[in-house]
């Protein structure tokens, strides 16, 4: 897929976003972590890595016939961190938290405000395909707080 497609679907998201956030295109995570996209705090950047985010869709959904749609759900869930008026607030709770429990809830907080922001950005018929995205996402954070979906 041409990035400038790829371009288009983010560039649509956006503009019905109305986030001034800046958005870069890589092709891999840089580090260990099975990432298809990451939002920076600090300069209020998103970066989509486009060869996890096809792993990604792979290793769920068996095929790329589909990685246009989940490509605008990682989209607008970085969107969601991008957007999250609490992000600020949730960060610092994070970074004075020394009880690793709550850090990890704190951390399942922000993954949920993001996609809650995510699903009034997707059109209505893709909410399934973006709950079975969802729920893939944050079983790591019930796990680490030992909760089940």
């Amino acid at each position: 897929m041409k990035n400038l497609h790829i371009e288009n679907i983010i560039g649509k998201i956006l503009i019905q976003s109305g986030s001034s956030v800046n958005v870069q295109l890589e092709s891999f995570f840089p580090g260990d972590r099975f990432a298809g996209g990451k939002y920076n705090f600090g300069t209020h950047t998103i970066t989509l890595y486009i060869e996890e985010i096809k792993a990604q869709c792979l290793q769920i959904f068996s095929s790329l016939e589909h990685f246009e749609d989940y490509l605008a759900v990682v989209f607008a869930h970085e969107l969601g961190h991008a957007e999250d008026s609490q992000l600020a607030e949730l960060i610092d709770q994070m970074d004075m938290c020394n009880n690793e429990f709550t850090r990890k809830g704190i951390a399942l907080r922000i993954e949920e405000n993001a996609w809650d922001y995510a699903r009034k950005l997707i059109p209505q018929q893709l909410i399934p395909f973006m709950d079975t995205i969802i729920s893939y996402s944050l079983q790591p954070y019930y796990d680490a707080l030992e909760i089940s979906a």
